[in-house]
């Protein structure tokens, strides 16, 4: 199984289709400089699987790593997402396990994400690789 790093413009363009079919709130015009600015400033990486044919991404993961008071240094997955027609093979099992072992390598004692509440075969997913539900997240609209 061959896992990418995007780290091009051609590279985010091949993963256009994962990354809007998930995020719809993206906008076609801006998003390469969006992801492009994000792994130069906030050590953002996106990776990728490509599908069968190699055309596009079949699954993608976007994490980071940051710092905090409360955990100390950890990594925080952003983005998680496997085409439909894609599903079932593992993949995102596999882009899970990528993250797990980077994390590993830097001495990164945890990876945190968050989850929508009906995904129910996510939320499966997480459990059975070891994720635990650690706490709420509240966010607060300002404009």
């Amino acid at each position: 199984m061959q896992l990418i790093t995007a780290q091009t413009r051609a590279q985010i363009v091949f993963c256009k289709e994962a990354l809007f079919a998930f995020r719809t709130n993206l906008d076609e015009a801006t998003y390469i400089d969006l992801i492009m600015d994000m792994i130069a400033r906030e050590s953002f990486r996106l990776v990728y699987i490509p599908n069968e044919d190699n055309t596009a991404a079949a699954a993608i993961v976007g994490y980071r790593t940051m710092h905090m008071l409360r955990t100390g240094r950890i990594i925080y997955i952003d983005d998680l997402y496997t085409d439909p027609q894609y599903r079932g093979k593992g993949y995102a099992g596999i882009l899970l396990d990528h993250v797990n072992q980077e994390a590993v390598a830097a001495g990164i004692r945890s990876v945190h994400l968050d989850s929508g509440y009906m995904l129910h075969d996510a939320h499966r997913l997480y459990l059975n690789k070891g994720y635990v539900l650690a706490c709420n997240h509240f966010a607060l609209q300002t404009a």
